[in-house]
């Protein structure tokens, strides 16, 4: 898998560094440590999951003590069973344990965003649909939780407001419906512009079929009105799938026959993935 470039991630690292240090640094560590003692720990998982994250757990590492180095053993992308060693850092002591919290934060969450996406997606493996993300997402760290769901096995929708075109039940309602709404932003969209339409009825579908699309937005739909809205589209548009999915409800859903399924609670409300800190003694 890889990973964001460091031009992206070192800001978000350096602020929540910056946010744990505060004015006078690490006055724990700083206290009971000797400057010069050398340490080596390990990452290491508490529960399964699939790692996401762990560059930025090192850059962490890396913007508080140069000096310490990593060996990684599981790279984002891996799965990781309890008791699994995803690194192991070696170096200072003080830099070892003032960057402690800061790269958990990132790794666990991040690894949360992953595990949830790998649920589902291991759930629909056996359909053509794949799991998508959508932009409900911790602000700031939109690029991170899309990476981390990539970890997982999704893909990702829209990165923002400005990549493609979304038109949801609020639009067609203001501008007066789907044809005038489709039509105003094949007007102001550039060629290379995706246009994505969300019904919630099958009526509604017969509406945007009637102007076209590039994907169609089947929102809170059953199954079966699925399986018969993918028979009407036949193929004109991709389909996706949304509203309250859940690993259990994605089954039945991924096999009505939609290319996408998207889920917000994936970044949103992510779970996040025990993994500890562990101190190796020298022997």
């Amino acid at each position: 898998m890889r990973s964001l470039p460091n031009l992206v991630i070192e800001p978000i690292v350096r602020a929540a560094l910056l946010e744990d240090l505060g004015r006078a640094g690490d006055l724990t560590t700083d206290s009971i440590i000797a400057a010069g003692a050398q340490a080596t720990v390990q990452l290491a998982a508490r529960e399964p999951g699939v790692i996401a994250g762990l560059p930025l757990a090192l850059l962490a590492w890396q913007l508080v003590d140069t000096a310490i180095s990593v060996e990684v053993h599981l790279p984002d992308g891996s799965r990781v069973a309890p008791g699994g060693v995803i690194a192991t850092a070696s170096g200072p002591a003080r830099g070892l344990l003032t960057g402690e919290r800061v790269a958990l934060n990132f790794l666990g969450h991040l690894s949360g965003v992953a595990t949830g996406t790998a649920t589902i997606a291991d759930a629909i493996a056996h359909t053509k649909a794949r799991v998508a993300d959508t932009r409900k997402t911790i602000p700031g760290l939109r690029a991170l939780q899309k990476y981390a769901v990539r970890c997982g096995g999704g893909v990702n929708h829209r990165f923002g407001l400005d990549d493609a075109v979304l038109i949801k039940d609020n639009h067609i309602a203001v501008a007066g419906g789907i044809r005038p709404a489709v039509a105003a932003a094949r007007a102001h969209a550039g060629h290379l512009v995706k246009i994505e339409v969300e019904v919630d009825s099958l009526a509604m579908l017969a509406e945007l079929l009637a102007v076209g699309a590039d994907v169609v937005l089947l929102d809170n739909m059953s199954p079966d009105e699925l399986r018969e809205a993918v028979a009407l589209v036949a193929g004109r548009m991709v389909t996706e799938a949304s509203g309250r999915i859940t690993p259990a409800t994605a089954v039945p859903i991924a096999e009505a026959g939609v290319d996408l399924i998207s889920v917000g609670w994936l970044t949103h409300s992510a779970r996040v993935l025990d993994i500890g800190l562990d101190h190796v003694p020298r022997p």
